[in-house]
């Protein structure tokens, strides 16, 4: 499954961060990072979770 990030709609609130640090990082900036576009391993729930969270709806999954 792979994570797409609307750039343009992510206003760096951090959310996603708060449910998968390992996955979305809010660096200093205010940017969204990606450290890595395919959902790991064992992080399915917690990536749907940030997904869901996500105010500005700037993430989406994609199978």
């Amino acid at each position: 499954m792979k994570i797409i990030l609307d750039r343009d709609k992510c206003t760096g609130l951090g959310i996603c961060e708060s449910f998968a640090p390992d996955v979305f990082e809010v660096d200093d900036n205010g940017d969204l990072d990606l450290l890595t576009e395919e959902v790991p391993e064992g992080m399915e729930a917690a990536v749907r979770r940030a997904v869901d969270g996500c105010p500005t709806a700037a993430l989406r999954l994609q199978s």
